[in-house]
């Protein structure tokens, strides 16, 4: 087995590099490979955001930008798409004055780009060293935001850099330079020009003469990234090397490489198949393919319950829901998984597929243990199939965690009723941190359904949940707190539900920026 041959878009230039590991971090690549150390190393697990960069990739006709975290991203998933760090913001022929196609000559070398010239203003930066990934992230804004003509909030400011960590400026001086941003001299990418490049190295032959090898570590075994683009190419791949790690985002198995520091023989990265990057709808539900990304995910769960958005911004930093996918958080079944109780209340199904044939469960059906699964070494998670909202459903989640965002839950608890007057008609409760794997509350759900909608009905359904399930101790909480918090948590449903004010931790943070 050889190398995938990795080629991107940088500075305006097509770049090739041969001989590159399929565990070789992008951060690594820049740093050790191309000699790029603007681009710092901070926490190595996608926390802190120190490393942030962009990548764009054609979609439909225009480039689509998303700020990640290369410490924990594959080089090789780059691959075909474009890529901007700190340090090219200033030296990318590319990035123009907007009204550069009137006539006005390019930028010229080494000026600052708004995103790091707002910072330079607005005094963003003390010791520096998370600077360039805030730079980043508001590049990525900036692109997202600033060069549509769209205005940029507080609010989108603080979702938008809610990866990124700065422990001297504060975040004041911060998020006045992502406001700033708008008012200094507009530039953009040139699409177009990148648009042909981006094609152009699509169609280019896999190998190239000449092409640069990266700075291979010394007893580095011939190794293969297979990264299939249609469905029955990534089946077929599945069957014939069952023994390759399969990817996606990598936002939990690059933890593997820089923490644990496992090598893989061959990986499997499903992001390119075609099929898997859409969110289908139908008459009574909605399919998200398994290579979505959490971001896009969530949007289409926000789309139809307006209500989840304050919990969708609290999954991780932004750029890990741009690199993660839903599909391998559910395949990835943490205990605390975000998306794996919020999906069990919907009544979420997933669709398991092989070279011989599907089948369809439950999503809770598809644990047998802490991290296991009952997938055969040929399946693939392909499918998460959401129903739609039904007349009459209340639902809610809750995240409990030290901090508001980017933090990991003590305990996660979704609840989802169904009303018929002042009966239950139906109850969904989803329910992570309280067990070796994310589970459904099937005996509170019991004690609910058919019942009348009063205060009894309630506290013995508080009473099952406490002990439905045997919590453990750990360095995020007690047992005993995590048995209060899950009863506790259901009286708060249950006080919305009558009509009390949702005073959330969601809510007070978004006041808090006004």
């Amino acid at each position: 087995m050889t190398n995938q041959t990795l080629r991107f878009i940088r500075r305006g230039q097509p770049v090739t590099l041969v001989n590159v590991p399929p565990t070789r971090t992008l951060l690594d690549l820049l740093r050790e490979d191309l000699g790029s150390c603007g681009t710092k190393e901070g926490c190595g697990e996608g926390d802190c955001g120190a490393c942030a960069v962009v990548v764009g990739e054609a979609v439909a006709g225009r480039v689509e930008y998303r700020a990640i975290n290369s410490c924990i991203r594959l080089a090789h998933s780059i691959d075909g798409l474009a890529l901007w760090t700190a340090e090219d913001l200033a030296a990318d022929p590319l990035i123009q004055p907007a009204t550069s196609a009137t006539g006005q000559q390019p930028t010229q070398a080494g000026t600052l780009h708004p995103a790091q010239q707002a910072m330079v203003q607005c005094h963003g930066s003390q010791c520096g060293f998370c600077t360039p990934g805030f730079v980043m992230s508001l590049f990525g804004l900036y692109q997202n935001q600033v060069c549509r003509g769209e205005p940029v909030t507080r609010e989108r400011a603080q979702a938008d850099l809610s990866g990124n960590l700065c422990r001297c400026t504060g975040y004041r001086p911060i998020l006045d330079a992502a406001q700033q941003m708008a008012a200094l001299p507009a530039v953009a990418v040139d699409e177009a020009a990148l648009l042909k490049q981006l094609d152009a190295i699509h169609r280019a032959p896999a190998s190239k003469p000449g092409a640069t090898p990266a700075q291979v570590p010394a007893g580095a075994r011939p190794t293969a990234y297979l990264a299939p683009t249609t469905l029955a190419a990534l089946l077929a791949a599945r069957a014939t090397h069952p023994g390759a790690q399969l990817v996606a985002g990598c936002t939990d198995v690059g933890l593997w490489v820089t923490k644990q520091h496992q090598d893989f023989a061959q990986v499997l990265d499903l992001t390119r198949v075609a099929e898997l990057r859409r969110v289908e709808r139908y008459p009574h539900h909605i399919a998200i393919g398994a290579a979505v990304p959490l971001a896009d995910a969530f949007d289409a769960l926000v789309a139809d319950r307006p209500q989840l958005q304050g919990f969708t911004q609290r999954f991780a930093g932004l750029p890990v829901r741009n690199s993660g996918t839903l599909g391998g958080n559910v395949a990835n079944g943490s205990p605390i998984g975000d998306s794996m109780p919020l999906l069990i209340a919907l009544g979420a199904n997933v669709v398991l597929m092989s070279e011989r044939g599907h089948r369809e469960l439950p999503l809770e059906q598809l644990y047998t243990g802490y991290r296991r699964n009952l997938m055969a070494p040929d399946e693939v998670l392909a499918w998460i199939k959401v129903p739609l909202p039904v007349e009459g459903e209340f639902l809610r989640v809750y995240k409990i965690s030290k901090r508001f965002e980017d933090d990991i839950s003590a305990v996660c608890l979704a609840v989802r009723l169904q009303l018929e007057g002042d009966r239950i008609a139906s109850a969904s409760i989803g329910a992570g941190g309280v067990a070796a794997t994310p589970v459904r509350a099937v005996k509170t759900e019991a004690s609910l359904r058919g019942k009348a909608l009063a205060p009894a009905t309630l506290d013995h359904a508080i009473e099952v949940l406490r002990a439905e399930f045997e919590p453990i101790s750990d360095m995020r909480a007690s047992a005993a707190y995590r048995r209060e918090v899950l009863g506790n948590l259901l009286r708060r449903f249950w006080l919305e539900l009558q009509g009390e004010p949702n005073a959330s931790l969601e809510t007070l943070a978004l006041e808090d920026l006004a």
